[in-house]
């Protein structure tokens, strides 16, 4: 007999679906963050007061830190930073907030503006000193044009006196608290140099000792934030003096860089904050492991929690009732979208080179990360009902992943915000590299091209109508012609978010081998697109794009494809590849979850054995 070895055993499809969440290269992007929360720093504590939580966020950024084998090269790879926020999120919201502050926002943006090896970058990679940044302002949220903390230069010095001027210049929400360490921050503030503004730029600036603010520099905490407890505080200046190299990007000497001509200072502005896309990517990242974990959970817990089947039946899962399951499955179907959407912009971000090819890349990042954490906060939300009131305890890990994703919704850009600016470039702009090709009217709703081009179509009739609406607004009332459109255009940005994610999922489909991934995954891609021409049906419907068979058809095409979908649920909640050891510190997921509450002294412990 003859027997044929062969190097590697094919994947399995779970392992063939964890590659479409998580990318061909999963193991190697995300294995370790996978066994780094496997390890006992971060199990999940019992209880413990905000402070002690807060506190053990530092600790483990410093157990984190020490497992890196370079700072500066996790802080210098985006793709590491979103597996960062992928794995972390679910683990320790409040640990995500402060470490993607530290790798991202304040290590990242010094290595962009530094060349290598001209300041010393050790305190920081060696966690004496924990890096955060300062941009927002009280008074200005996201409009960073009327930013009022300045940094006036002083020629008799050569260097910058850092002022706040008001209370509504103070720095919003950074951790600036010596909780944790000593910390240093990068603070955007307005150039002013000869009576001139030079725009906005970063300074590089010590702000507390392990005790306490230091001179010139005055810290007050916020009241308490919903969620996990992370140190914001409001930050002041009074006319405090900086070296020259505090200026990031700056030559000591170099008197004329103050100069700026046309654009220069939007341009350096937009360096600045330069940091801010890699920080949505790893906020979309960040939502859609959170998504997934509770997901999970709802999934598991479902499967083993029994109920009545009704006279004379055995009891059966409450997952086997579709009012039970439904909502699951097409949480399910949302969720690979918004990762197949995140891997989608983050691809995209990442190939581009050109200045407008970058801007398009840079809105499509804008529009996944609104769309993904909105969307992780329905999914989020869902999975806890279905938990019921075991999913509103804390040691079952969901309470604080449903307030952890408001933070994201708001963090690096309000959502709304972003869908605002999106909308007004789309608004009257062709779209890139898309074709204005018919409806391929097969009426056959199995047939996902003829999904995606109904998806385009929800897109076209928004933006139209949106067109229509502005162009009726006097030309001389700018404000009047948006607020005339913006609600249209909202939804067209919508509609623009759910068509990438169908592509997305088309795409990724195409590049799987026939088999039960392929399958479970057209299931998935066909789901979402359907429930979401449901809800579109009636604009569909009057653009003759559809007729009333055909939406009679997408409900019952609904049905069909949630029995599939919730069928293979398990499975497919295997392919989010959770470690079992971060599954463990959630009770609800195991079949033993009562097993939590046993109590030691309860008469069925302490009876004799025969009188049990």
């Amino acid at each position: 007999m003859t027997v044929t070895l062969t190097d590697t055993v094919p994947p399995s499809a779970t392992e063939l679906l964890t590659g479409v969440l998580l990318g061909p290269e999963f193991r190697r992007e995300h294995g370790f963050w996978q066994r780094l929360i496997s390890t006992e720093p971060f199990r999940r504590p019992v209880g413990g007061t905000p402070q002690e939580r807060l506190e053990l966020a530092y600790d483990r950024l410093r157990v984190l830190n020490r497992s890196l084998d370079s700072g500066a090269r996790l802080a210098a790879d985006p793709r590491a930073l979103a597996a960062l926020h992928t794995w972390l999120g679910p683990v320790d919201p409040a640990l995500t907030t402060v470490a993607g502050i530290h790798y991202n926002l304040f290590l990242g943006s010094l290595l962009d503006h530094e060349c290598a090896g001209r300041r010393d970058l050790s305190d920081y990679l060696t966690l004496r000193r924990i890096g955060t940044f300062l941009c927002t302002e009280v008074a200005h949220g996201n409009n960073a044009a009327a930013m009022e903390t300045t940094a006036t230069y002083d020629r008799e010095r050569d260097g910058f006196v850092l002022h706040t001027p008001n209370a509504g210049a103070q720095k919003f929400m950074p951790n600036t608290s010596p909780a944790g360490g000593a910390k240093s921050g990068l603070v955007a503030a307005r150039l002013m140099a000869d009576g001139s503004d030079h725009g906005v730029r970063l300074f590089l600036v010590p702000l507390t000792d392990e005790v306490e603010a230091l001179p010139g520099i005055r810290v007050r905490p916020l009241p308490a934030r919903m969620g996990s407890p992370v140190d914001h505080c409001l930050t002041s200046f009074d006319r405090l003096f900086v070296a020259r190299d505090a200026l990031l990007g700056s030559a000591v000497g170099a008197h004329e860089e103050f100069r700026t001509g046309p654009g220069d200072r939007r341009r350096r502005f937009m360096t600045s904050i330069g940091r801010v896309t890699p920080g949505r990517i790893s906020m979309s990242a960040c939502a859609a492991g959170s998504a997934r974990a509770t997901l999970a959970v709802a999934v598991r817990y479902g499967g083993h929690r029994m109920i009545s089947g009704g006279r004379g039946t055995p009891p059966v899962p409450v997952n086997a009732h579709r009012t039970h399951h439904g909502p699951l499955a097409s949480a399910m179907a949302t969720v690979f979208a918004m990762s197949l959407l995140y891997r989608r912009a983050q691809e995209r971000w990442e190939a581009c080179t050109d200045e407008e090819g970058r801007a398009d890349a840079a809105r499509l990042v804008d529009v996944a990360k609104a769309w993904i954490t909105w969307r992780a906060r329905e999914v989020i939300v869902e999975s806890r009902e279905r938990c019921g009131a075991q999913a509103l305890l804390e040691n079952n890990g969901m309470t604080e992943l449903v307030t952890g994703v408001e933070g994201a919704i708001t963090a690096e850009g309000d959502n709304i915000a972003l869908y605002a600016k999106a909308a007004g470039d789309m608004l009257f702009a062709a779209e890139p590299g898309r074709e204005d090709t018919p409806v391929p009217y097969t009426g056959d709703l199995a047939d996902p091209r003829h999904l995606r081009a109904l998806l385009a179509s929800v897109q076209d009739i928004w933006f139209a109508r949106a067109r229509e609406r502005a162009l009726r607004a006097p030309d001389a009332d700018a404000r009047g012609r948006w607020n005339a459109a913006a609600g249209h255009a909202l939804r067209g940005v919508e509609a623009y978010a759910y068509r990438q994610a169908a592509e997305a999922y088309a795409e990724a489909r195409a590049a799987l081998p026939e088999g039960a991934a392929r399958d479970r995954l057209g299931e998935l891609e066909r789901l979402f697109a359907v429930e979401w021409l449901a809800r579109n049906s009636g604009d569909l419907l009057a653009a003759g794009l559809l007729n009333g068979a055909q939406v009679e058809a997408l409900a019952e095409a609904s049905e069909e494809l949630i029995a599939a979908v919730a069928g293979h649920a398990p499975q497919l909640a295997d392919a989010f590849a959770l470690p079992e050891a971060l599954l463990a510190d959630w009770p609800i997921a195991g079949p033993g979850y009562a097993d939590a509450y046993d109590d030691p002294e309860g008469s069925w412990n302490t009876a004799p054995a025969d009188a049990r």
